[in-house]
């Protein structure tokens, strides 16, 4: 077994993604494609499920620990403002050109033109929300263990940065504190390289049964939709990931795609930024080179706002409604679902299809009724996990980038590791002598 521990870890997890595709079709033409389901839900998807329960195992103690010691890492509680500020403007941005591109490739592709709803069975949505006051009142825990127990990200996040900030005010008293949430963060990814090793088992189940239980004839009924919302996230992830990448912060690209291979492929597997993101911070930190103090920081919020793949998404079934519906959308139309899309698509739950049924919010910009709301959802549900799935990589790929722009702004970048060849072991340069003495001190 030393060939499948030399190889790189991506390259077994992207194997396994492209094997489990070929197994998941080639069983359902075989056994039909309920059968195949129903089979590999018994006999493989519980390796998947073993993955999902894993990764998500680490996610509380992770998020805590990295986040907490970043803050103090920072040294300067002020950072903390120069970098939630421009980690949130930048998600905002990219959100805005997800939204454009997905009307865009919506009026290009026309996916609703023609298509027969009638086999749909009608699914109600309910169009309420919390509204913006409930929703900032909840990241305020009233009990701080009660949110680590339910997992509640922006929970966590707000007690793990105001400990980290108690911390660095209480100067040398709270040294000790500090250093073991250093160490326990160091533990912590660890475990997620450990945990990683079950990685190409977990994505190759997940996806066979995926594949299988979609089956080839209810992904053909709506192939342009699929084709064009696929399209929409490759065009969001090269020209505006990859041009921030390369022309704003002058890095190569392919150096980024490399490094967060792992991530990406989780992310396409599970269809869940949140159980993805122990694999998120792993690879910034020792692919990329993005310092714990801004890793621990930006990727959980990112996992938590960053839906650019949801907003797309979210604009491209609104003119898929419009068109299978016939109803005729005017410029102020268009700049209505861009906006709602936005805002509907920040916090949504990192978690398999949570956003199509954010769907009725942005139909109603432009009359729809809730029947026929529910019929959209009836028509797009039993094949949304496909589409999630490559939602949910955009969403990963767009919080590392994020993460990375941050990072290089703030001086918390090592680009000698982001540009160290992947075949070469990475030493790090050590440090001039007078800082190691002073580290002694």
């Amino acid at each position: 077994m030393k060939w499948w521990f030399k190889t790189q870890l991506w390259k077994r997890v992207l194997g396994a993604l492209v094997l489990g595709v070929i197994f998941g079709a080639v069983l359902a033409q075989i056994m039909g494609g309920e059968q195949a389901a129903a089979w590999l839900e018994t006999y493989v998807k519980p390796v998947g499920d073993l993955f999902i329960r894993l990764i998500r195992m680490l996610i509380v103690p992770l998020i805590l620990t990295t986040l907490v010691s970043g803050v103090v890492a920072l040294g300067d509680p002020k950072k903390l403002g120069s970098i939630g500020l421009k980690t949130i403007a930048l998600y905002f941005v990219t959100t805005i050109f997800a939204n454009v591109i997905g009307i865009i490739y919506g009026i290009t592709f026309r996916p609703g033109e023609g298509v027969d709803l009638g086999a749909a069975d009608a699914v109600p949505v309910s169009t309420e929300a919390p509204t913006l006051v409930e929703r900032l009142l909840t990241i305020v825990p009233e009990n701080p263990v009660a949110s680590l127990a339910d997992g509640d990200v922006l929970a966590i996040i707000f007690f793990a940065i105001l400990l980290g900030i108690g911390i660095l005010l209480a100067g040398r008293d709270g040294k000790l504190v500090g250093d073991l949430f250093s160490q326990a963060a160091d533990v912590v990814l660890k475990v997620t390289h450990l945990v990683m090793e079950v990685a190409p088992f977990g994505v190759f189940a997940l996806v066979a049964h995926t594949v299988a239980g979609q089956g080839l004839e209810a992904l053909a009924a709506i192939a342009i939709l699929i084709a064009a919302v696929y399209l929409g996230l490759l065009t969001h992830a090269v020209v505006v990931y990859g041009g921030i990448i390369r022309f704003v912060l002058n890095l190569p690209v392919m150096n980024f795609v490399r490094g967060m291979l792992d991530a990406i492929a989780v992310a396409y597997s599970t269809a869940s930024s949140s159980a993805t993101l122990p694999v998120t911070i792993a690879n910034a930190t020792e692919n990329l080179g993005v310092k714990r103090s801004i890793a621990g920081s930006v990727l959980p919020l990112g996992a938590t706002i960053n839906m650019d793949g949801t907003a797309l998404y979210l604009g491209i079934l609104a003119l898929f409604t419009a068109q299978a519906f016939g109803y005729d959308l005017t410029f102020t139309h268009y700049v209505m679902i861009a906006f709602t899309a936005a805002i509907v698509s920040i916090g949504a739950a990192g978690i398999p299809s949570a956003s199509i049924f954010l769907l009725a919010i942005v139909l109603e910009t432009f009359g729809v009724t809730p029947e026929q709301t529910a019929i959209i959802v009836g028509f797009i549900l039993p094949v949304d996990r496909i589409m999630d799935m490559a939602r949910t990589a955009l969403n990963v790929t767009g919080d590392a980038t994020v993460a990375t722009v941050v990072a290089k702004w703030e001086g918390e970048l090592d680009e000698d590791l982001y540009r160290h060849p992947a075949d070469v072991p990475y030493e790090p340069k050590s440090a001039p002598p007078e800082m190691a003495d002073a580290d002694r001190d």
